[in-house]
């Protein structure tokens, strides 16, 4: 079987460019003008769109599947975004006859919804691909007006839609991890230097929304807490996902009110906490991806999902028609899709060999069910 080959083009002022001779090109065109104009990148995998026939897995050759990747920010510089769009695009080039198409929505979240929405109208798309707590929502409300419309989403939870399938990270597991050792850290500078430290560990996030406020900020406290009870959260909230200032502001504060080290999820921003850390000596853990190499030596520690190995696996099953529309799973440590990064150099040269003992430990309880962390 031939398999999909990669094409590209991009969307400008509303004007989508794209190999000459498709007139799903023009009638994309047509949409996106008509409604939105949206500015975005697009990479297609696959040859030419023939008329729809049957559904994922369809022996007919003649069927090709679309596929759209809705980012709900812009891929450069996020990580997450870019294991999203690989996966998915790794998933249709073993398959022949699957096109991919990648959107970037922006940061405005108000923009989300009709920009998804101008997607499900257009009726080009087998599935919709995205990757965001507050996508789910949108598209329960988008599948209401466009019921045919599937899609795969990611880093979110939905039960029961048919027409929609969700998996959720296990942050919890996530933000324990990162709040044991950012206890660690804390207690080994304050025994070294003889500072009476206060026990308080900082989070600094771009916004508030229910996994933050219900998941990660309770987790992170708790695994502080299993360090040492006495343990509070300095949170702070910058407001958006890009003000670097802002950020740097916010941990600069935190660090002179007594956070030694400081769990960042502020996407953009996440830049301003690691310099402010870094200049006042304060130490920085990463989430969602392997930060080590941000600012080696400031950065000690980094809790990971694996998207890509997600959007790969999930896709391969959409489109050998086996994707379970209406479930909703959680996926942690022991699932093999959220993880601690032990096994990088620069964790090794600056956390010493005792806190990597310790926070090993509870890793591996945590793998082996012993320490059950729930959802």
């Amino acid at each position: 079987m031939k398999q999909g080959t990669i094409k590209e083009g991009t969307i400008k002022q509303g004007i989508i460019k794209e190999p000459f001779g498709s007139c799903r090109a023009f009638r994309f065109c047509l949409c996106m003008m008509l409604c939105l104009g949206i500015a975005a990148n697009v990479i297609f995998a696959g040859g030419s769109r023939d008329a729809k026939q049957g559904g994922p897995g369809d022996t007919n050759t003649a069927k090709t599947t679309s596929i759209a990747v809705f980012i709900p920010g812009v891929m450069s510089g996020s990580p997450i975004y870019e294991m999203l769009a690989q996966g998915v695009r790794r998933a249709a080039m073993e398959k022949s006859g699957v096109e991919v198409t990648v959107i970037e929505g922006g940061f405005n979240q108000a923009e989300w919804e009709p920009r998804i929405t101008t997607l499900a109208a257009s009726g080009l798309y087998d599935l919709i691909v995205s990757s965001n707590p507050s996508i789910p929502a949108i598209a329960a409300a988008i599948s209401v007006k466009f019921p045919e419309q599937r899609f795969l989403l990611l880093d979110g939870e939905l039960l029961g839609n048919p027409r929609i399938y969700s998996m959720r990270y296990n942050q919890r597991e996530q933000a324990y991890l990162a709040g044991h050792i950012a206890a660690l850290v804390v207690l080994e500078r304050a025994a070294a230097t003889g500072n009476r430290l206060l026990p308080r560990v900082g989070l600094v996030a771009g916004q508030e929304y229910p996994a933050m406020n219900g998941v990660i900020l309770p987790g992170y406290l708790e695994g502080a807490k299993a360090v040492d009870s006495r343990f509070t959260v300095d949170f702070r909230v910058v407001g958006n996902w890009f003000d670097a200032g802002k950020g740097a502001e916010l941990a600069a504060d935190m660090i002179r009110n007594g956070a030694g080290v400081i769990l960042c999820i502020a996407g953009g921003a996440n830049e301003g906490v690691v310099q402010a850390a870094a200049e006042a000596g304060a130490k920085v853990v990463w989430f969602d991806t392997n930060g080590y190499g941000v600012r080696p030596g400031t950065v000690v520690g980094s809790s990971v999902v694996y998207q890509d190995k997600a959007a790969y696996e999930k896709t391969k099953l959409f489109l050998d028609g086996q994707l379970p529309f209406g479930q909703a799973d959680v996926a942690g440590i022991a699932a093999g899709y959220v993880d601690f990064v032990e096994d990088d150099p620069d964790y090794r040269v600056s956390v010493s060999a005792a806190i990597r003992e310790k926070q090993g430990a509870v890793i591996a309880r945590i793998r082996s069910g012993s320490l059950n962390l729930g959802e």
